[in-house]
């Protein structure tokens, strides 16, 4: 079986972790050009190609394996020099993790504070993409509503996370009352997150035929989107952790009491003995027990 050089694998990460062959460059102490050689070299040795040449740069499906690999030989070569007792002279120690906005905003954060000398790097994505990263091996983990483990994770359920359908009470009069809610919901102005957000359509569809209104506003944040809710500029599905403060004080009313939509939440991370990747899925199992429906 041919070896594959580590020198080239960790280069490959580099690349895909800094986004472009210069910057894998300078986190390397390298010149680009030894970067690209050695991109190349290990292209030739596989016999495929492993990267994506866009800005930035994305790992290929054969790439992906070979980033997943470097990543879990880093995490390894870091928890064995933290048994050793030598874990000062290296970096500290860096987990990836893949989290959907609304988690990000409401109960996630908390959860990583039980978790000490951990550098985290998260990625926002929403939880129906989240999986992907994990695939791609950019993450080490990721909160995700697919219960089924991507190949080499392993998975837990955490929680339901409740959406409420709710617009501010000047814009339910304006533009919802006087109608079929389902009929309404097809003109009114709605808040969506991205153009990957089929949440609001799907709400509509469950009323009846038709999707959400064609003036859409994107609000790509979960802070933001709350607040464009309550601004008046559409309806929208918010978190009820977010949508209570805001119920209460009246900036926000419920546009179809008794209905609500619940998305499954799971955690997803590598089949990896790794100290810190089981501290972080226990406090981020504890935390999502306090703060999700069960």
């Amino acid at each position: 079986m041919t070896e594959l050089p580590l020198e080239q694998v960790r280069t490959l990460l580099a690349v895909v972790d800094e986004g472009t062959f210069d910057a894998a460059a300078l986190a390397l102490h390298v010149t680009p050009s030894a970067v690209s050689q050695r991109v190349k070299a290990l292209e030739q040795r596989t016999g495929r190609v492993l990267l994506q040449r866009t800005r930035p740069v994305r790992p290929t499906e054969s790439g992906a394996v070979l980033v997943r690999f470097a990543r879990q030989l880093a995490r390894l070569q870091h928890d064995a020099w933290d048994e050793l007792g030598l874990s000062g002279a290296g970096e500290p120690t860096r987990v990836p993790v893949a989290v959907n906005a609304d988690s990000l905003a409401t109960w996630f954060l908390p959860a990583l504070t039980r978790v000490a000398g951990i550098c985290f790097e998260l990625h926002r994505e929403d939880e129906q993409h989240t999986a992907a990263l994990l695939r791609e091996g950019l993450v080490m983990a990721a909160v995700t509503s697919s219960p089924d483990p991507v190949p080499g994770c392993t998975v837990r359920p955490l929680g339901r996370m409740r959406y409420l359908p709710v617009a501010a009470p000047p814009f339910a009069r304006t533009h919802l009352e006087g109608r079929p809610l389902p009929e309404a919901l097809t003109r009114a102005p709605v808040v969506v997150f991205d153009r990957k957000d089929d949440f609001q359509d799907g709400f509509v569809r469950r009323l009846g035929p038709g999707s959400a209104g064609p003036l859409r506003h994107y609000v790509p944040t979960s802070e933001g989107f709350v607040d464009a809710v309550a601004s008046g500029l559409g309806w929208g599905m918010v978190p009820e952790t977010q949508a209570g403060p805001l119920l209460d004080a009246g900036r926000l009313a419920l546009i179809a009491p008794g209905r609500w939509a619940d998305v499954t939440l799971y955690w997803q991370q590598w089949k990896l003995d790794s100290p810190a990747l089981v501290a972080l899925a226990d406090a981020v199992t504890a935390t999502a027990a306090g703060a999700l429906r069960r």
